[in-house]
């Protein structure tokens, strides 16, 4: 067995861990992707009424301040667009059109990010000239903020 040099396992070990880290997923991006593979299996079986708790039992899993901005938006959205199906996506809250994410929540927590976020998929009609914003940071929601998301989900919806 070859002589084992003082530090060598620390620098290989530091090595792979670095490569890991540039090219793998996190540990937040492995769990939304297995979340996502369980809401596709649940999907077909749920009903309108089993998503929509999903989704609330999904926003009550959220730590604060990320958990009231998410029942705000949730009744925002369902206010302004009752035709969007309020549906997990990633394990995240989400309303579809149709079966197509049109508009989702993501908490700060979720990826370890430093605000959460409102984002607009490509089924969102939100097209603005050569290029537009599909996700917005939100750190609190004020009226004026309230007044621009159900103007957007408007817009996203037409």
């Amino acid at each position: 067995m070859a002589e084992e040099k003082p530090g060598q396992n620390d620098a290989q070990s530091a090595k792979r861990d670095a490569a890991t880290e540039s090219k793998g997923f996190t540990d937040e991006e492995r769990a939304a992707m297995k979340e996502r593979a369980r809401e596709l299996k649940a999907e077909a079986r749920a009903s309108k009424a089993d998503r929509e708790s999903d989704v609330l039992a999904k926003i009550a899993e959220m730590p604060e301040p990320d958990r009231a901005i998410a029942e705000r938006l949730h009744a925002l959205i369902r206010s302004a667009a009752p035709d969007l199906s309020p549906k997990t996506w990633y394990g995240m809250p989400a309303y579809a059109r149709n079966g197509k994410v049109v508009c989702f929540f993501q908490s700060a927590d979720k990826f370890k990010a430093r605000y959460a976020t409102l984002g607009f998929s490509d089924h969102a009609n939100l097209d603005d000239g050569a290029m537009w914003p599909t996700s917005f940071a939100l750190k609190e929601l004020t009226a004026a903020g309230e007044a621009e998301i159900v103007a957007l989900v408007k817009r996203a919806m037409s």
